[in-house]
């Protein structure tokens, strides 16, 4: 069995997001999305207001990743971004990290097949699926 490497696309969303601006930031994240499997984090450390058009862009972007199988997460939301997801109820389509490192490190770890998945109760150790006697 062989793995393909990942590449991570870490891109700085804008201080600003208007229709224009959302616009142009699709053009340029264009490359990176129109892969197998793009696996983009979107920087939102300096985004000022999460309004309207930047949930908008937010979701626009999910949306062409998902087309392919890929997948947005964002990294670095202020207190008030965060709370207006909250609010918008489209928080939860994202995973959300504190830091761009550990968005673009849950890109890279890969799950393990559920049968090598390992569940350790007090004192036991089985794998998930077996029946205990």
């Amino acid at each position: 069995m062989s793995l393909r490497s990942r590449t991570v696309v870490v891109r700085q969303l804008p201080e600003m997001v208007d229709k224009k601006q959302a616009c142009l930031f699709l053009r340029e994240l264009e490359s990176c999305i129109n892969v197998d499997r793009p696996s983009i984090v979107l920087d939102c450390s300096r985004l000022l207001r999460m309004d309207l058009p930047a949930v908008q862009l937010l979701l626009n972007c999910l949306e062409e990743a998902m087309k392919r199988n890929g997948d947005i997460k964002l990294a670095v939301l202020s207190a008030d971004t965060k709370s207006m997801l909250e609010l918008n109820g489209v928080i939860r389509l994202f995973e959300v990290f504190d830091t761009k490192v550990d968005a673009v490190n849950s890109f890279l770890h890969l799950p393990l097949h559920p049968a090598l998945q390992v569940y350790a109760p007090p004192g036991k150790l089985h794998r998930t699926g077996e029946n205990e006697a």
